[in-house]
Parts: structure tokens; C-alpha cells; sequence
């Protein structure tokens, strides 16, 4: 025989769960993937929605990256470098530029990162650089991480430094 057990009511279910990373619940965390190679945006976006519970919105250049910030006010974004049209330093200044959209962390996705090299990002105010190629599986916890470290430098009155993941 089971013992009568006392279930949790529908609405505690469903409650948001916080996110340490931001002010949004899990449940509403939207990232913007910005790259122009087809299968780098599909395995980004699988490890972020299946494993990290992201929303994902997609993007194949700068300019519909500029768009679609815009237009969903995302999280975060996930900005590859190095693209044709408008590569990834010039969509973060055309993001800096617009007082709407210049709040949005940005985060950095390539695979030009050489220790002791000045980079394309040098001096750019950026949430953080994620190295190509990148393992699918801790993706989110590092897009997370990086979050996390931004949300306690401002709040603590530091300068925003790009940290690599």
C-alpha cells in the first residue's frame, strides 16, 4: 500500500527557476547565434536549447544579427568574428552604437584566440570570448560563467575585461 503523499500544487511546477547568470528566469533566457556557417548555428543551437534550456534565435550575418536584437532584446549574444559582409567586431559597434540595444552582453565565438596576440576584440567591452571549436556539452555553463563574471564586475564597480571560456 502507498502512503498518501502530498504533491506539489500546478503553479509551484511551474514557477520560473532563477537564473544566477541574469535577471531572467531560465524559462525566458534568449540567446541570439550569430555565425554564417549552417552547421556551426545547428550544433549551437542544439547545446544551448537541449542542454542549456536557451531559447534560440538565429542569425547568418552582422546586419541580421543588428535586426534581430532589436527585434527580441535577447540575453546575450553569440557573435562569431570572423564573417563576410559585417564580421563580428563591426556588429558589435553597430550594437554599441543604438542606445536599444547596447545593454546586450555580447559574447564572443571564434576560432582565432592566440595567447599573447593583440586580438580583433582587444579594448572592446565584450562579456567574454568562447574558442572554436567548442564542446557542445559545456557550452551553456560557459555562456552562463561568462554572464555570471560580467554581473559581478559591474555590480562591483569594475571595468568590463573580456575573459576567454
Amino acid at each position: 500500500m502507498v502512503a498518501d503523499r502530498a504533491l506539489p500544487d500546478r503553479a509551484a511546477l511551474e514557477r520560473p527557476v532563477p537564473d544566477l547568470a541574469c535577471d531572467r528566469p531560465v524559462s525566458e533566457r534568449t540567446i541570439l547565434v550569430v555565425d554564417d556557417d549552417d552547421q556551426v548555428r545547428e550544433i549551437t543551437r542544439l547545446a544551448l536549447e537541449v542542454l542549456g534550456g536557451w531559447t534560440v534565435v538565429e542569425a547568418s550575418d552582422g546586419s541580421e544579427a543588428v535586426r534581430l536584437v532589436r527585434a527580441h532584446n535577447p540575453t546575450v549574444v553569440l557573435l562569431d568574428v570572423m564573417m563576410p559582409k559585417m564580421d563580428g567586431p563591426a556588429t558589435f559597434a553597430a550594437l554599441q552604437a543604438d542606445p536599444s540595444t547596447r545593454h546586450v552582453p555580447v559574447v564572443l565565438l571564434t576560432a582565432k584566440v592566440q595567447v599573447g596576440q593583440r586580438q580583433l576584440w582587444d579594448g572592446l567591452a565584450i562579456a567574454g570570448v568562447i574558442a572554436k571549436p567548442f564542446s557542445p556539452a559545456t557550452l551553456s555553463d560557459e555562456v552562463d560563467r561568462l554572464l555570471e563574471a560580467q554581473s559581478r564586475a559591474k555590480a562591483n564597480g569594475l571595468p568590463e575585461v573580456p575573459r576567454s571560456a
